[in-house]
């Protein structure tokens, strides 16, 4: 998100056009470079992910982002910033790859609307943090020539410093994901992890063996998920539970109270080993679809709005005809759009934390995505018409566009991943299936800057600045009959929640029912217990 305060003048610096109306393309070319070359190995890093596990990809993506960032504010020409681009697309796989880990996570259905808006909102997090970095670290020689002296390597790249700054910011993720991430795979997380041992190291080299972020760092959900045997201060090698705690916790009454929750646990995995026949059933297919249309209009106004609010005012308007043969811009700099984003991000932030779980538990996610997806084109069709407002309310519709926009987004991102991990057959295929997912919607967002810049540009030339905003609300036309298609197929949610929760049949006493299901359950705890037993020994 950094880039787009200065993505504009960037490009307008690399003296490849006099034509102004040329930059928003190229800024657009710039911009798509990143998610076409994610569309080119989104899905191998997903599959990549199902046989490895998820921490190693993961790592590997943030690494690649670092390395992206900083060849990018080297960059020279426009070559080199759409390969520094390029490059940052091929190395990260972390899309479809994050939605997988918090989709292993989430072993109940009703905590899926709060699970699913952790990633969201980290990504609120870095639509603040972003656009301020590169507003106002971009061009520091023009902003405080007395540090950053002309002729220096600030002048020379004048975009280098908020790549810096962004690079540190990854390779300290980089850093903190090696020593604290754990794995997710229901296979591969029984593997031995030295990075996160050599992380509790140095917690309890830094802090006790007993403090509290130790704790906090190896302490399961309840008593069900710790191990069996007592203290250790080391992991056994070639096995670790599925949290990694060595500590037991008190728990009060029974101790299954609950029943045993095998994905959650990971216990007896060979049950997971088989995996369905199919893996892209017709639910998953339309679901995907969705979540590619719905990247490709929300990246177009992502990406074309900085743009649009950097545009100069063109001063023709004897040439306008109302209510559509318009063309205009707002003319504001990299700080004032550096602003404006990084309020959006805020803004996205408190909408997903409050107003997402609240919604979704009331309408379901299927329900929510439909109404959303019916609202978006009222949204397009509005968007140029706020360059007409009165110059002392162009501020304040600005800020009522990014309202807008942001609440849609933070809703329908989310409910589209709760409808595709609840369609997957099985958690051993889901990174795969999200990886697909993944190449899909980069391949869509590469598309939209690519169209939307092209647009805008024959739109500013032919007096009509609406016209890319006008064929993006066509597409969320579309778009909102094929949400109408999508069903929500029984996962394995459904499932496990009819045998958690056995409704007892009518005129059945609770007599009746308890002396029937402990000897149901009995049997399986034992084998289930002394298996896990067996194997720690």
């Amino acid at each position: 998100m950094s880039i787009f305060p200065y993505v504009y003048h960037m490009v307008k610096d690399f003296n490849i056009t006099n034509d102004e109306s040329k930059i928003s393309m190229y800024a657009g070319w710039v911009t798509s470079s990143f998610t076409l070359a994610e569309f080119l190995a989104g899905f191998l890093w997903g599959r990549l992910s199902d046989k490895i596990g998820r921490k190693p990809v993961l790592l590997t993506g943030m690494g690649g982002t670092g390395l992206s960032v900083i060849l990018f504010g080297f960059a020279p020409s426009l070559p080199v910033a759409l390969l520094a681009r390029a490059l940052g697309g091929i190395l990260n796989g972390n899309m479809g790859v994050l939605q997988t880990t918090v989709g292993e996570l989430v072993t109940v259905k009703e905590h899926q609307p709060r699970a699913y808006t952790v990633m969201p909102i980290v990504w609120c997090i870095g639509s603040i943090v972003g656009p301020m970095i590169g507003g106002t670290l971009a061009k520091p020689v023009d902003w405080i020539p007395t540090v950053f002296q002309p002729g220096s390597i600030w002048d020379r790249f004048p975009y280098l410093l908020p790549n810096l700054f962004s690079g540190m910011c990854v390779f300290f993720g980089l850093a903190v994901g090696f020593l604290f991430l754990e794995e997710t795979h229901a296979e591969k997380k029984y593997r031995r992890d030295r990075g996160v041992e050599l992380g509790r190291y140095l917690t309890s080299r830094l802090f006790g063996k007993n403090n509290c972020f130790r704790r906090r760092l190896r302490r399961g959900k309840n008593g069900e998920d710790q191990p069996l045997l007592g203290e250790t201060d080391e992991s056994l090698p070639g096995y670790r539970t599925a949290d990694g705690s060595p500590e037991l916790t008190s728990v009060e009454g029974p101790i299954m109270q609950e029943p045993l929750d095998l994905e959650s646990t990971g216990e007896m995995v060979e049950a997971q080993s088989e995996k369905p026949e199919r893996t892209f059933t017709k639910p998953i297919i339309f679901i995907i679809i969705n979540y590619g249309l719905l990247a490709f209009h929300t990246m177009t106004l992502d990406s074309l709005l900085p743009v649009f609010l950097s545009t100069e005012p063109t001063g023709t308007q004897d040439s306008w005809s109302l209510p559509f043969k318009f063309a205009d811009g707002f003319g504001y700099d990299t700080r004032t759009v550096g602003i404006i984003l990084s309020i959006q991000g805020l803004y996205s932030m408190i909408s997903t934390s409050f107003f997402f779980p609240r919604i979704t538990g009331r309408l379901g996610a299927l329900r929510l995505f439909q109404i959303i997806s019916m609202s978006y084109p009222l949204l397009y069709f509005a968007t140029p018409y706020f360059v007409l407002l009165p110059s002392s309310l162009r501020m304040a519709g600005v800020y009522i566009l990014i309202i807008w926009k942001c609440t849609l987004a933070t809703m329908a991102y989310p409910s589209n991943a709760i409808l595709l991990t609840n369609s997957a057959p099985s958690t051993l295929m889901l990174g795969t299936i999200n990886g697909v997912a993944a190449s899909i919607a980069s391949l869509c967002r590469a598309m939209g800057p690519i169209v939307s810049g092209y647009l805008y540009t024959i739109g500013l030339r032919a007096g009509y600045c609406g016209m890319v905003w006008w064929f993006t609300a066509f597409v969320t036309i579309g778009a909102s009959f094929l949400s109408f298609g999508i069903t929500e197929p029984r996962g394995r949610f459904d499932g496990k929640e009819e045998i958690e929760e056995p409704v007892p049949a009518a005129g059945h006493s609770a007599t009746t029912r308890d002396a029937v299901e402990p000897v149901a359950a009995e049997p399986t705890i034992t084998i289930n217990l002394a298996t896990r037993t067996t194997q720690r020994d």
